[in-house]
């Protein structure tokens, strides 16, 4: 049995950590190339779209450095939680003003909570980063971001949750292997279940690769500033169950004032990823 010291891991809370990059224009022209979109309208000092951010400040780190999965290994920023698998679950993001392609911006990191429960399916471990982007000396973006950490497993079990509303508008999003191998790059992530199959089925138990959980958020964010019309002032959002590829997904949005509900649906209905938005 793991033995969580809680404790332990709670002195990794408070540390700070600073890193420093330029919202480089070609960057985001690729990740518009990745999701089928205008590249034309990025340019030097146009709006950095929602979530883009996560393009950015991208740690490279040796082979050495990599846990088995191909995430950085426990221990540096993040505490080393001795639980196998680690999940972005969600998170919630506040824009106090766009940033401008091609501006020299700064992010601040700490680790705000480390909380340990157990439940049904064992251990599991909830720690949440807060990340703030600084253009000018002025908190342009900030967010918290909750990773979640099990043991392993071959099973996951997630319930099927339908949606409580009818959505009044939709788009279909069916994101493909290509997809997959272009966002994982754009954004440096290693993590295995997102191009190793064999990883997928073998280690984690999934049937196929998984979809990014982040770019399910982006195509969110970005559905929602299309259908509003309006950049976002906040944008929060959860993982339910992952979304496997092969699978035709729906991205779901019922528009109210100055809040937007959406959410990412199976076929069948059933919802992936739900999130909210507010407009101004």
């Amino acid at each position: 049995m793991t033995t969580i010291d809680l404790p332990h891991l709670r002195q990794w809370t408070g540390k700070p950590k600073v890193d420093r990059d330029t919202l480089n224009v070609r960057h985001a022209r690729l990740m518009a190339a990745t999701l089928g979109l205008e590249q034309e309208a990025l340019v030097e000092g146009s709006p950095l779209p929602p979530l883009w951010h996560w393009l950015y400040f991208l740690e490279g780190l040796p082979p050495d450095d990599l846990g088995r999965e191909g995430h950085p290994a426990r221990g540096g920023f993040l505490p080393p939680v001795p639980l196998e698998n680690r999940m972005w679950a969600g998170g919630r993001v506040s824009f106090a003003a766009p940033l401008p392609l091609g501006a020299a911006v700064e992010k601040r990191s700490t680790v705000s909570s480390v909380e340990h429960k157990s439940g049904q399916s064992g251990d599991l471990v909830f720690v949440t980063v807060l990340h703030e982007v600084f253009h000018n000396d002025a908190l342009a973006v900030s967010e918290e971001q909750d990773i979640v950490y099990r043991n392993a497993s071959k099973e996951h079990s997630a319930r099927a949750q339908q949606a409580s509303e009818t959505a009044s508008i939709t788009k279909p999003f069916a994101p493909n292997s290509t997809m997959l191998f272009r966002y994982s790059a754009l954004t440096f992530n290693g993590h295995r279940i997102h191009y190793d199959a064999d990883y997928c089925r073998n280690v984690e138990g999934y049937d196929n690769l998984v979809i990014h959980g982040p770019l399910s958020a982006t195509m969110l964010a970005g559905f929602a500033e299309d259908v509003a019309g309006k950049r976002l002032l906040s944008f929060s959002y959860r993982g339910v169950r992952p979304a496997l590829l092969g699978t035709m997904l729906t991205l779901n949005a019922i528009v109210d004032k100055e809040r937007i509900a959406l959410w990412t649906s199976f076929p069948d209905g059933s919802v992936s990823m739900k999130a909210e938005a507010a407009i101004g």
